[in-house]
C-alpha cells in the first residue's frame, strides 16, 4: 500500500514539474493523499526538477532581435551575388558576339586555304594568289568588327583571347605563305598587322600567335617542295632550304617555354630535315641548280670534277668489297 502511494506521489510530482497545468483528475486526487504518507523525493528527482525549473524559456522577442541583426548581412550577400549575376551575363553575351565573328573568320580562312592548296597542283601562281587575296579584305573587315567589340571591355584582351587565337594563327600562316610565294621572304609582324588592319594601341596581333603561324608555315613547306620538284622546278628545294635555315636560326634566339609554341618550334627541325633530304637527292642526281653563294664566282675544272667522281666511285666500290668480305667471314 505504501509503495502504491509512493508511486502515485512521484508520478503526480513529476507531472506537475513537467506540466504546470495538470488535468483535473490529478488535481482532485491531491487532497486525498496524506502529506505524512508521502515520502521525500529521491535526489535524482529533485535534481531533475531544479533543472526543469531553472531552464530559461525561449523568448520570441529574442529570436526576432537575432533575425533583425542578421538582415544587413543577408542584404549585402544578395547584392554581391546579384552583381556577379549581371557581370556573368554581360560576359557571356560578349563572348557569344566574339564567337560569332570568329566563326566568320574561320569560314573566310577555309576559303583562302582551299584556294592556296591549288599551288600544289601546278596551277599558275598569279591565278592562285589572286583568288586567295579576295579573302584578305573580308578578314580585315572581320577583325575590325572584333576590335569594336573588344573596345567595350577595355583591359580584358587576354580574357577573351583564346576565342580567336587558333583562327588568328591559321590566318598568319596563310598570309605568310602567300607573301613568301610572291617575294621569297618572310612576312614581318608589322606587315601582318597591316594586312589585317590591326594596330598596337587597341587590338594588336599577339606575338605568340604570329610565331605559331610561322611554325605552321614551316610545316607546309616540305609538301610544297616535293610537289614543285615533281612539277620540274628543281631550284625550289634550294630556295626553301635557305629560307627555313634562316627562320630556324632566328627562332633559336628565343627562350621559349615548355608550351604549345615550343612544341611547334621543335617540329620545325623535322621540316628542315625533309627539305634537306630533297635537296640532297637533287644534288646527287645533278638536278639542282648551283647557288651563286656556293660557287663564289669561280668555275669548276672538268678534270678535277672527273677525278672527284672517280674517287667517289672507287670509295663506293671499296666499301662494298669490305662489306662483302665481312659478310663472308661471319658466315
Amino acid at each position: 500500500m505504501k509503495a502504491a502511494f509512493r508511486n502515485a506521489v512521484s508520478f503526480i510530482t513529476h507531472s506537475r514539474s513537467i506540466n504546470p497545468n495538470p488535468p483535473p483528475v490529478v488535481v482532485s486526487l491531491l487532497p486525498l493523499i496524506s502529506i505524512a504518507a508521502v515520502p521525500s523525493p529521491s535526489p535524482s528527482l529533485l535534481r531533475y526538477t531544479r533543472l526543469e525549473t531553472l531552464r530559461p524559456l525561449s523568448s520570441p522577442l529574442r529570436c526576432y532581435s537575432m533575425a533583425v541583426g542578421e538582415a544587413p548581412a543577408s542584404a549585402s550577400l544578395d547584392k554581391q551575388f546579384e552583381d556577379f549575376r549581371v557581370q556573368l551575363e554581360e560576359s557571356g553575351s560578349l563572348r557569344e558576339r566574339i564567337r560569332a565573328i570568329v566563326m566568320e573568320i574561320e569560314s573566310s580562312t577555309r576559303i583562302m586555304h582551299s584556294s592556296l592548296l591549288l599551288v600544289h597542283q601546278s596551277r599558275p601562281l598569279p591565278e592562285v594568289l589572286e583568288k586567295a587575296k579576295v579573302q584578305i579584305d573580308a578578314l580585315k573587315g572581320l577583325y575590325s568588327r572584333l576590335a569594336e567589340v573588344l573596345c567595350e571591355c577595355t583591359g580584358e584582351y587576354y580574357r577573351y583571347h583564346g576565342d580567336w587565337r587558333s583562327a588568328t594563327q591559321t590566318v598568319v600562316s596563310l598570309l605568310s605563305f602567300m607573301h613568301w610565294l610572291e617575294t621569297g621572304s618572310l612576312l614581318m609582324h608589322a606587315e601582318a598587322e597591316e594586312k589585317l588592319g590591326l594596330n598596337s594601341a587597341g587590338f594588336a596581333l599577339d606575338i605568340e600567335d604570329y610565331l605559331t603561324g610561322l611554325c605552321f608555315l614551316s610545316n607546309e613547306m616540305p609538301r610544297y617542295v616535293v610537289n614543285r620538284v615533281l612539277a620540274g622546278d628543281y631550284d625550289c628545294p634550294r630556295k626553301v632550304l635557305n629560307f627555313l635555315t634562316d627562320l630556324n636560326a632566328a627562332f633559336r634566339m628565343l627562350n621559349l617555354r615548355n608550351d604549345f609554341l615550343r612544341k611547334k618550334f621543335d617540329s620545325m627541325k623535322y621540316d628542315l630535315k625533309r627539305v634537306e633530304e630533297v635537296y640532297y637527292d637533287m644534288k646527287i642526281r645533278r638536278l639542282a641548280s648551283e647557288d651563286s653563294t656556293e660557287n663564289h664566282g669561280t668555275e669548276k675544272d672538268p678534270a678535277v670534277e672527273n677525278k672527284l667522281i672517280s674517287l667517289s666511285t672507287l670509295d663506293t666500290y671499296s666499301l662494298s668489297v669490305r662489306f662483302c668480305v665481312g659478310v663472308d667471314r661471319r658466315i
